[in-house]
């Protein structure tokens, strides 16, 4: 028995060496950490259980029927982050590049069916260099199987992929089918083709970090959520986040014990909108103080800054925050910032999130780039993101609300169950001055006629009490109450029932 068992332990050994000293050496020259490093990490200690140690790859060509590595090139497997479930692969570089062939893929597959079966998140660590080349069509059908799973997954669980590395070719459709992306500054880059195709067939000289880069996805692309300098800080961050996320589509939102109030008083917030109105101010400011202890994880944060999307509590309890930023681009809906926070709006629906919306928007961005590049599709995307959500909504407009703009952005009529607005907010179809030049244009050439009707446009309209005498705001609220407030409406709201007819799936103007 004892034999047996030492050659038990041999055979880890040898899975645990991956490529061999020589290229972990290698990988932690480039400032990277091993697979396996990675996941001790991303996991509480000692919770890892790996599945697959001993798969060896089924190629017989080019030589390879005699480099046989166990593992194959991914450490799968199971664990807990903070004590809850969690279904893990992490791409080993040091075997064969972390090239996936079609057992490698096998593995995968095998780990996410365990967690779609049990109702657990799903964390891919990818560092590959794409499709394994000698195994051909084998390769490439191991990735289609990868995909569709996590088309299957989508909506049931939470997938997080952290780009640790390099992820080309069709490997990046599998990350891009999650629900977020991290990546990590100078180490990891995504890309459908590099740097050296881009050259023969467009002449364009590009590096890779220009083409697939960390900063690059994450300010100019918008495929990556967020952007960290090193493994560590990637990992600690995942660990951050799987804290806010529900453990499936049939699981309630995880709950944290809290000491902060739930009626705690914010004067500061009576103080924080500016006298004149096209004055920016800081929205995280609202969101913060709004939030337990002011804890908020910003997904996107370099991308279309005019709307901030993320997570925070509420009670202990996830909600997710969606708010323009007058900041950037005075808070308007453009093309981009509609594309984020549809996405965001939509995961929150998909896993009972709560979505609570703060409103400072002018309307959308003008232009014939915004035009030209389909504003009006993007922009539906937001709209409908919102009227199909069935989760609690809750919004609050602090200041500007105009136009479609105001429709969009979670308005009573698309179904919002509270809606509030703080004695700053100005619901209108627009600007009193915009307004005026319309409606009086026969007075255009009239400076004081038109002074005196624009201040009779916003003495009516620049204020919330029109659209609340409609019943399209539920109460104007002062700004030091709004965590009370919100507090009060998610804990009413938490056995909220609302069905949308029954359909095969819908048809989001893409």
């Amino acid at each position: 028995m004892n034999d047996i068992i030492d050659r038990l332990e041999a055979k880890r050994a040898a899975a645990r060496m991956g490529g061999g000293q020589k290229r972990i050496d290698a990988q932690h020259a480039k400032g990277k950490l091993t697979a396996r490093e990675r996941l001790a990490v991303l996991l509480d200690e000692g919770s890892f259980e790996e599945l697959d140690m001993y798969v060896e790859h089924n190629c017989v060509d080019f030589g390879m029927e005699t480099q046989k590595i166990p593992g194959d090139g991914v450490v799968t497997g199971s664990g807990t982050i903070n004590g809850r479930l969690v279904y893990v692969y992490s791409q080993d570089f040091t075997v064969f590049g972390g090239s996936l062939s079609e057992r490698h893929a096998t593995k995968i597959c095998k780990v996410m069916d365990n967690a779609m079966k049990v109702g657990a998140p799903v964390i891919g660590l990818n560092d590959s260099g794409g499709a394994r080349i000698q195994e051909g069509v084998a390769s490439l059908g191991g990735y289609a199987e990868v995909f569709q799973r996590n088309v299957l997954a989508s909506g049931v669980i939470p997938q997080l992929s952290l780009i640790m590395g390099p992820c080309a070719g069709g490997a990046v459709y599998s990350p891009a089918m999650t629900d977020f992306i991290f990546m990590v500054k100078d180490s990891s880059y995504m890309f459908v083709t590099g740097p050296d195709v881009v050259k023969t067939v467009t002449n364009e000289v590009v590096t890779q970090e220009e083409l697939g880069g960390a900063v690059t996805h994450t300010t100019k692309s918008g495929v990556a959520d967020v952007a960290f300098e090193n493994d560590i800080e990637a990992l600690l961050a995942a660990r951050d986040f799987f804290d806010y996320l529900p453990e499936s589509n049939r699981s309630e939102v995880p709950e944290r014990p809290t000491d902060d109030p739930w009626d705690r008083l914010e004067m500061g917030l009576d103080t924080l909108i500016p006298d004149n109105a096209n004055q920016p101010y800081d929205m995280h400011e609202v969101i913060r103080k709004t939030l337990d202890e002011g804890d908020f994880f910003e997904i996107q944060p370099a991308h279309a800054g005019n709307i901030i999307v993320g997570f925070g509590r509420i009670e202990g309890r996830t909600v997710g925050v969606v708010a323009n930023q007058p900041m950037v681009l005075a808070g308007c809906l453009d093309i981009n910032s509609s594309k984020k926070a549809a996405r965001f709006v939509r995961f929150c629906d998909a896993f009972e999130i709560p979505i609570l919306t703060f409103v400072d928007v002018p309307g959308f961005l003008p232009g014939t780039s915004q035009e030209l590049g389909g504003i009006i599709k993007h922009g539906a995307k937001l709209l409908f993101a919102y009227a199909e959500a069935t989760v609690p909504k809750i919004t609050v407009i602090t200041r500007k609300a105009y136009g479609g703009a105001y429709d969009v952005m979670a308005s009573k009529h698309l179904r919002g169950d509270l809606n509030y607005a703080w004695p700053t907010a100005e619901i209108a179809v627009m600007g009193a001055k915009g307004a005026v030049e319309i409606i009086f244009r026969s007075d255009a050439g009239n400076a004081e006629k038109i002074a005196e009707k624009t201040k009779e446009y916003e003495d009516r309209f620049a204020n919330p009490f029109v659209a609340a005498s409609k019943g399209f705001i539920d109460e104007v609220i002062v700004p030091h109450s709004t965590r009370r407030r919100v507090a009060l409406g998610l804990r009413k709201l938490r056995n909220k029932q609302l069905e949308n007819p029954w359909k095969k799936h819908d048809n989001i103007p893409l």
